[in-house]
């Protein structure tokens, strides 16, 4: 068994490794729009892997993703739109009657202090919310319903004061970044390999951890935290650590994701989406990482194809997919793989089992 189990895993290596040479040679087989359709899922499969890891390692479900992704998108957009916009006002404030630049608008002038505040953002305000829920006990249905409020509350300041967001239509209109546009063929393809180098990064970063000791403690306390307790451990903080990353990681697919797309806006950010998020991670299977990539990327690309045929049919499908999965895939795209590889190791095994000779009769 234990031959087979390595032999098992050294092929899926095998797979992944191909896998990930076809991504890189990806910008030599694909036109200038597929490959940044591919980069859009490829940032949002690393918020992907970030809500696995609270939600199938830590057993958190947290419905406010959207949230995070937003801050970092909204980070990166400010950016751009600073630069675009040269010593002018951007065009929104200009129209809801702004004179001047709003104080907390002028650090990201500087692309460093852009990108640390996309992450940063994000991680205190999870940091935040997770120490203070966390602390008292509060998990389950009520942690998941605190989080949609925080979506509730974040949209609606950021609709609400269009002088400083964009309100409803968000912040677009730039098209450059360090002088090279956005959408020339050159930029995609540098964007790209910058979109795929960083979802490997979180991708071993989060195997690293939930590999590690800390992934061990955090585990044991999504399956019993008052055992995890009782040893002397603290599962809140433990959580809130894992949140804390989770957070960020939202943030850097936000900052990655405005880069290819151009825009950002509350609509980005809203409960809609963040149920979206958590059915990326339940289709391809939680608890794996890489099942949270494999989500991800399906089922952006099957909503991208399927709106492009049938615009109004994607919500009809959103949700068999979920009572799909939800019945009928508990553990995932990853979940029926491994079912089928155990089936498919039994048949092998039964298969090489030698038959005993029976003995001679003796009369």
């Amino acid at each position: 068994m234990q031959v087979l189990l390595k032999s098992g895993n050294a092929k899926m290596k095998i797979v992944w490794a191909v896998a990930l040479l076809l991504m890189c040679l990806a910008p030599l087989i694909s036109t200038e729009f597929r490959l940044s359709l591919l980069a859009k899922f490829l940032a949002l499969a690393i918020l992907a892997i970030g809500l696995d890891l609270i939600w199938g390692y830590g057993g958190v479900l947290s419905l406010g993703h959207g949230v995070f992704f937003g801050l970092g998108g909204y980070a990166m957009a400010m950016h751009l739109k600073l630069q675009a916009s040269g010593t002018s006002l951007p065009d929104f404030m200009g129209w809801s009657g702004l004179r001047e630049l709003p104080w907390f608008w002028e650090p990201f002038r500087s692309f460093p202090a852009a990108v640390a505040l996309g992450i940063l953002l994000p991680a205190l305000l999870a940091f935040v919310l997770g120490w203070f829920t966390f602390r008292n006990r509060i998990s389950g249905v009520y942690f998941t319903i605190l989080t949609q409020a925080l979506v509730l509350i974040t949209v609606t300041l950021f609709v609400g004061k269009q002088e400083w967001t964009g309100g409803t239509n968000g912040i677009t209109g730039f098209y450059s970044i360090f002088g090279f546009v956005l959408h020339s063929p050159g930029t995609t393809i540098v964007l790209y390999y910058v979109t795929l180098a960083v979802l490997v990064l979180a991708y071993v970063l989060c195997r690293r951890v939930v590999n590690s000791r800390f992934g061990q403690v955090l585990e044991a306390a999504r399956d019993g935290e008052n055992r995890v307790r009782f040893l002397g451990y603290d599962p809140a903080g433990y959580k809130t650590l894992s949140f804390v990353l989770s957070g960020a990681l939202a943030g850097i697919a936000g900052m990655l994701f405005v880069l290819q797309v151009g825009i950002i806006s509350p609509s980005m950010m809203g409960i809609v989406p963040s149920i979206e998020m958590v059915l990326w991670v339940a289709l391809g299977g939680r608890g794996t990482l890489i099942g949270a990539v494999i989500g991800a990327v399906v089922l952006n690309a099957a909503k991208t194809g399927i709106s492009e045929a049938y615009p109004e049919g994607w919500l009809f499908v959103l949700g068999g997919l979920f009572v799909t999965v939800v019945l009928f895939m508990p553990n995932g795209l990853v979940g029926v793989y491994r079912r089928l590889a155990r089936m498919m190791k039994r048949r092998g095994e039964v298969a090489h089992v030698p038959v005993s000779q029976e003995k001679p009769e003796v009369y």
